[in-house]
């Protein structure tokens, strides 16, 4: 579901677009935060996994439970930090790596 960067790419502004829904309904919607806020981190662990995932995780529960910091769209700011930034491609070297050892 999660694997090619066009689907995490969708998936991250639908998410941001969730939790941003939350100021279309006054008070009531900070209320939604607090059972959004787990779940959007859990998500974003699950649509970027690794460390990444885990710090973003983090971040993204911290940022749905503070009021007014859902204008943040976190799961698009780490898709951007992923393929963007790092430039992490999307069909990794599978491989074995060889290690050289020199004898003394």
């Amino acid at each position: 579901m999660f694997q090619s960067k066009s689907s995490k790419l969708f998936f991250s502004v639908l998410f941001d677009l969730v939790g941003m829904a939350s100021y279309a309904v006054p008070f009531v919607g900070e209320l939604i935060d607090i059972i959004w806020a787990p779940i959007a981190g859990y998500l974003m662990t699950k649509v970027y996994p690794g460390k990444t995932g885990k710090t973003a995780g983090i971040l993204t529960t911290i940022e749905e439970l503070v009021p007014g910091l859902d204008i943040i769209p976190t799961f698009t700011l780490t898709w951007i930090y992923t393929y963007i930034i790092k430039k992490e491609d999307t069909q990794t070297s599978k491989e074995p790596q060889t290690i050289e050892v020199e004898a003394y």
